[in-house]
């Protein structure tokens, strides 16, 4: 019918996060949606013991006029994770959000908004870091886990594209099946990005749709921060576009930040820390490259 509402479908992968989880779900409960779309909201538990079921199982018994559906993915792995959620999505839309985060009460309302008026394939919104708790000096001064913003309309590259805060048109994930791909152990989104792109996909910014990301306590640790720059560098390698130049570029800025981070630790911790991640990621493609992977892990869980 011309003037049925269309339907958003909510995903939401987890692993063992249940208080975050919860937080979210509360804050999808009160979504505004004037009337233009209903929702439903598919939440993939991507840890094999259902950690995250009675979370789920709970809210969806007080959220008696959303439907919620609870899926297990036993396979640890956020690309497969992300194909189990898309899979189990139903209606015109997809919207996919992250269990550290939490939005505002309009902002489905103004990823649709954008997303109809723009007539885009998808829309992307701003992810803010938001601290429980006090964070060091150095974390605020370094403007770690800070994420670039655009105005309302921008065509995002690829490169700079994410799912953490994202709306398109179900018929997307129709190009290629499954979308995720489980090589990627993070990054799998940019790659999704990348071959959208290829295809004609047009994905923009709309910079009044936020979410607030919470960057929790395991997260100001140095060995964390390191880990997942090793693993956005081997993520880095395995993309069609690294090439010669690429390789030789991080060749030279490994030795380069070596020699550079006696002087940025006298310009505080924060300079510091900064040059340190970036050597990683430039190191972590190196041993890529060269078939090593320190991070034994499925992905860095913070």
């Amino acid at each position: 019918m011309p003037n049925q509402p269309k339907h958003i479908s909510i995903c939401v992968c987890t692993y063992k996060r249940p208080i975050l989880l919860q937080r979210l779900l509360q804050a999808l409960l009160g979504q505004e949606t004037l009337g233009l779309f209903t929702f439903s909201i598919v939440v993939v538990d991507n840890d094999r013991l259902r950690s995250a079921e009675p979370v789920v199982s709970d809210f969806a018994a007080a959220a008696k006029l959303i439907p919620v559906r609870y899926c297990e993915e036993p396979r640890q792995n956020i690309a497969l994770a992300r194909n189990k959620a898309v899979e189990n999505a139903s209606g015109d839309f997809v919207a996919i959000i992250d269990d550290d985060e939490f939005p505002e009460g309009d902002w489905l309302l103004k990823l649709f908004t954008a997303c109809e008026e723009y007539r885009v394939d998808g829309v992307l919104g701003p992810v803010k870091r938001y601290f429980d708790e006090e964070p060091p000096g150095w974390i605020v001064k370094g403007h770690f886990y800070e994420r670039p913003s655009h105005p309302t309309g921008h065509i995002m590259p690829w490169m700079e594209s994410r799912t953490g805060n994202l709306l398109t048109r179900r018929e997307v994930f129709h190009e290629e099946v499954p979308p995720f791909r489980p090589a990627f152990r993070a990054g799998e989104d940019q790659d999704f990005f990348r071959r959208m792109a290829g295809r004609g996909r047009i994905f923009i910014w709309c910079n009044e749709a936020v979410v607030y990301e919470v960057v929790t306590p395991s997260r100001w640790k140095r060995i964390y921060m390191l880990r997942k720059a090793l693993l956005r560098g081997e993520t880095a390698a395995l993309h069609p576009t690294v090439g010669p130049l690429s390789v030789i570029k991080s060749v030279i800025a490994v030795p380069a930040y070596v020699l550079a981070l006696p002087i940025a630790a006298l310009l505080g911790q924060h300079r510091f820390m900064d040059l340190l991640v970036r050597l990683f990621d430039h190191l972590g493609k190196l041993l890529a490259l060269i078939g090593l992977n320190p991070v034994k892990e499925p992905y860095v869980a913070g």
